[in-house]
């Protein structure tokens, strides 16, 4: 008898990986490439930006490329919600709940690439969202783990994240200071990370600079730095009164 495994057997089979690279519907700019190649050169990295600077759209296509080419089995997403995650209380299943944050991750990966592939991807399991106050307990392995709106992750909730990392995997942390919606900007964890990132081997932080909208968006961004800069008091439209950021 031939106790010898049949070679056609799938479980015997090795991944075929796609014999050429993938093709993207948007290419990235050189800022981009050059951090592209530090995130893949390291274990976490913190991608800081202003809004429109392509942090997430470019964590997003890293995700896509390594599942593609069968680096990774999973692309996991993650970004803070609601007041101390109370997502309980919103209607619909986890992906139902989660469904209006992770929002724009998807429209950036449809960007990226066909909406219908991308959508099959989220069904099978492949792209999996996983809400911050869930992910205690779990360990990430052979996985691209994105991490969103990242200025928004208390200091406990950083701590959390960053130790959830298995073998095998690589995590992008996308963050801008300046549109931190926490009550206290000191509990941001983003910033003391990023600013550490240089005393830990393999933590790697990158600040993307160019805008990726309309050239106003840039403008508009300076115009509201300086103001805040300077300490003036924006007052609401058509009152006297004052409105804090």
């Amino acid at each position: 008898m031939n106790t010898q495994p049949n070679p056609e057997d799938d479980i015997f089979k090795e991944k075929r990986k796609p014999k050429t690279p993938i093709k993207f519907k948007l290419q990235l700019n050189e800022e981009q490439k050059i951090a592209k190649a530090k995130i893949l050169d390291s274990t976490i990295t913190l991608l800081a930006g202003a809004a429109g600077s392509g942090k997430t759209l470019l964590a997003c296509q890293i995700g896509l490329e390594k599942l593609f080419m069968r680096e990774v089995e999973k692309v996991i997403i993650t970004r803070p919600t609601v007041s101390k995650e109370e997502i309980g209380f919103l209607p619909g299943d986890l992906g139902q709940k989660m469904d209006p944050w992770v929002q724009p991750i998807y429209q950036n990966m449809f960007l990226l690439y066909d909406k219908v592939k991308v959508e099959e991807l989220i069904k099978e399991g492949k792209i999996e969202i996983v809400p911050v106050s869930f992910m205690r307990g779990r360990t990430f392995v052979n996985s691209v783990v994105i991490v969103d709106e990242a200025q928004n992750v208390t200091h406990e909730q950083m701590e959390m994240i960053v130790t959830r990392i298995g073998k095998g995997s690589k995590m992008i942390i996308c963050g801008d200071d300046a549109q931190v919606d926490l009550k206290q900007k000191r509990d941001s964890g983003f910033k003391f990370l990023y600013s550490a990132a240089k005393r830990i081997k393999n933590l790697e932080a990158i600040s993307l600079k160019q805008n990726h909208r309309d050239p106003i968006v840039e403008e508009l961004i300076n115009l509201y730095n300086d103001a805040y800069e300077k300490g003036m008091s924006l007052g609401s439209s058509g009152t006297n009164g004052s409105s804090k950021k």
